[in-house]
């Protein structure tokens, strides 16, 4: 299997399909691999780097597999072998005619764009990818084009209050442009009809405005937002119109594949920003969430308001973006070449690959069969049986609760006054070690353990603290069940910090990543 890699024409695209990282990995499947000159240099990858990852230079065209951004033109697609795979962004739910003429050239098309939001699929999400690159770039352009600080600052000459950057939509562009917003010192305010990443906007630092109607927008089988309806629609215009005249600084993110993008801001609505505030509308490609915007322009108001209308805001990033899409690619071919050995294989009873498929042996395969999902668990009948029904046990009333710890209380104090002294000594030193793991362990942010490191670390705190204050107190073996005691708490809390080191590395910059970004 040949797999070919093209230098994307488009004039604002600076990405490639394939990086000298992801090469090595092509390669190991079986396959070889063709570079078209000059391919990945808007990129920073240079030829010699390809060559020495093991791809070959020349005409990329003739592959049996072609790797691509964007949809080649006619003049590209005419010098593809019929039979041969495309893979690329073709957009199939807003291009029915380039489908149709994909599928009479006897191309096997996938579309990148069209990977259901499944858990196994995760690996191959392009527009997760670039829409977390271009959420994070969003931000950069609005604080290039806003020209005054993000953070607060209070200085000898005076004090600078931060700047208020609200992001409509909180998905996977929504959320990156949180996180770099705050990082920046803004203020944050974010929207979204799904009110389950509420909790997703509060641990990146920002707040989530909540539009007050239980009737929103919900994901469909695959994975995608759906359509909010009209009350939601009535009541967040009413927000966004309450918004506008407050923040500095709007990000809209709002798409619904396969419609144009939903209006957010009307020109009433710019109309009231504050001179010098910038939005950036991520949807101008799909009609816009702004009134107002272009696509690919910079458009300044009458009243000094500037719309960012770049639909392509992930090219300016263009090495960590084709690594992250190349990544992406590298992935599905493994899933195409199950074996490694350079045969490919389109399984269509595969969901992934079957919602990727839009052309095949000149039929349109667009849109897919629905993904099934797991149904809801069924109502538990009751057989008809002679065999009573036990209703569920009442809760306790809250005199019986406290009665019983006052019961708890009193024999406890009754244990202690019989007692002898030293127990009542280590019995307080318990409950204080206890309430002090607590307390410590209950201010370390959530992001920063997981609950059962927590838990456990917290207990062989508890632990370690009594053991040690036993030593020499009550005989050897005392000792000895003290210092086996520590020994095997320490196992348990230096395990846990390996595994959060472990966690941590998948976050680190290695060697091959240090090389690609050379």
């Amino acid at each position: 299997m040949r797999i070919g890699v093209p230098r994307e024409s488009g004039e604002h695209e600076t990405r490639v399909a394939a990086t000298p990282a992801t090469v090595v990995g092509l390669v190991e499947l079986g396959a070889t691999v063709v570079v078209e000159p000059g391919a990945g240099k808007r990129a920073s990858f240079p030829d010699a780097a390809y060559t020495a990852a093991g791809a070959e230079l020349g005409d990329p065209w003739g592959a049996d597999v072609v790797l691509a951004l964007g949809t080649p033109d006619a003049a590209h697609l005419d010098r593809m072998t019929p039979g041969a795979t495309l893979v690329a962004m073709v957009g199939p739910a807003r291009n029915p005619e380039l489908l149709a003429d994909l599928a009479r050239r006897g191309l096997t098309v996938l579309a990148a764009d069209a990977v259901p939001r499944i858990s196994r699929a995760q690996s191959l999400d392009v527009l997760s990818s670039m829409a977390n690159i271009a959420g994070y770039r969003a931000v950069v352009e609005a604080a290039h084009r806003f020209g005054r600080f993000f953070a607060g600052q209070v200085t000898a000459a005076g004090k600078v209050p931060p700047a208020t950057v609200l992001v409509a939509g909180a998905g996977v562009a929504g959320l990156a442009a949180i996180g770099a917003a705050t990082s920046l010192g803004a203020v944050v305010r974010a929207t979204d009809p799904r009110p389950e990443v509420a909790e997703q906007v509060r641990s990146l630092g920002g707040e989530f405005l909540a539009v007050g109607t239980g009737d929103a927008g919900q994901e469909s089988s695959d994975g995608y937002a759906r359509a909010t309806s009209a009350d939601y629609d009535a009541r967040a215009a009413e927000l966004y119109t309450e918004q506008a005249a407050d923040v500095d600084v709007v990000i809209t993110t709002a798409l619904i594949p396969g419609r144009p993008a939903p209006r957010l801001l009307t020109a009433a609505d710019v109309a009231r920003m504050k001179p010098g505030s910038v939005i950036v509308d991520m949807a101008a490609g799909q009609g816009g969430n702004v009134e107002g915007s272009v696509a690919d322009e910079v458009v300044v108001t009458g009243n000094g308001v500037t719309i960012v209308g770049d639909t392509n805001l992930a090219a300016r990033l263009p090495v960590q973006a084709s690594q992250l899409y190349g990544t992406n690619l590298l992935n599905l071919l493994k899933l195409l070449v199950p074996a490694r050995d350079g045969q490919m294989v389109l399984d269509l009873d595969d969901v992934v690959i079957r919602s990727m498929t839009v052309a095949h042996r000149g039929d349109v395969l667009w849109p897919p069969p629905p993904i099934p999902v797991s149904a809801a668990p069924a109502v538990p009948v009751e057989p008809e049986t002679s065999t009573p029904v036990v209703a569920p046990a009442k809760p306790a009333s809250p005199a019986r609760r406290y009665g019983l710890i006052a019961a708890a209380f009193a024999v406890l104090f009754a244990g202690t006054a019989f007692a002898p002294a030293e127990l009542a000594t280590n019995l307080t030193i318990f409950v204080l070690a206890v309430v002090i793991g607590y307390y410590v362990i209950g201010k370390v942010h959530h992001a920063l353990h997981t609950p059962l490191m927590s838990v456990t670390n917290a207990i062989s705190g508890v632990v370690i603290v009594g053991a040690l204050l036993q030593f020499g107190q009550h005989g050897t073996v005392v000792s000895v069940l003290a210092g086996v005691a520590v020994l095997l708490a320490s196992i348990n809390i230096v395990g846990g910090f390996a595994v959060t080191r472990r966690m941590l590395a998948m976050f680190t910059r290695g060697p091959a990543q240090e090389r690609s970004a050379q």
